[in-house]
């Protein structure tokens, strides 16, 4: 599913660098969606980006964590944990995508020219479920120093949340947050006891 989606998105992407009409179609706007209920804008703006490098960056992620997380999911379900590993996989990225525009929505609403697009909400909620079930696995901090994914996660929420106050540069921090925060509680909303394994992990 992994490869699936990375390949439309790849595709739609490209479509969006040389169509401007579809990019303004697509792109998350929070007062067209809050004033003139284009919902639809929760899911589109994630297949597509602002350039080569935001579309690159965004899928070579998500192929790293995608994979392993598909499977993760498919442990749990031979484990009988959930009943349908590719159903939860879709609404885990789809689910992170969405839950990670809701406060851009809000904060957005009365600004006609602000804009969001990128997938980068529903690549976050997959890498914190990976840090969920994998907490002391080492993750490259800037891409080269090494340490636990649970302290990079940590410091990836910081990070965004200042950031977000901040409110500089073309980044949606709120997105990458609150995408992360549905990931890593995402394993819990299917079983509760998976908090177990997590904190077995940590000590």
């Amino acid at each position: 599913m992994t490869i699936i989606i990375i390949l439309i998105t790849g595709a739609i992407s490209l479509w969006a660098f040389s169509n401007e009409s579809i990019m303004k179609k697509f792109q998350l706007n929070p007062y067209q969606v809050y004033h003139e209920n284009q919902w639809y804008r929760l899911l589109t703006h994630g297949f597509i980006h602002g350039d080569w490098i935001h579309l690159l960056v965004n899928m070579l992620v998500f192929f790293s964590f995608g994979t392993a997380i598909e499977n993760q999911f498919e442990i749990l379900a031979h484990k009988g944990f959930i009943s349908n590993n590719i159903l939860h996989f879709f609404i885990l990225y789809f689910g992170g995508m969405v839950i990670a525009t809701l406060s851009t929505i809000l904060r957005y609403k009365n600004e006609p020219n602000y804009n969001a697009i990128g997938a980068s909400g529903a690549v976050s909620a997959v890498v914190f479920t990976y840090i969920f079930f994998s907490p002391t696995n080492s993750l490259l901090l800037m891409g080269v120093v090494p340490i636990p994914a649970i302290l990079f996660g940590v410091l990836y929420l910081i990070y965004s949340q200042y950031m977000s106050r901040k409110s500089g540069g073309n980044v949606n921090h709120d997105a990458h947050f609150y995408g992360a925060v549905f990931g890593f509680i995402y394993p819990i909303l299917l079983k509760p006891d998976l908090i177990d394994s997590f904190i077995n992990q940590l000590f």
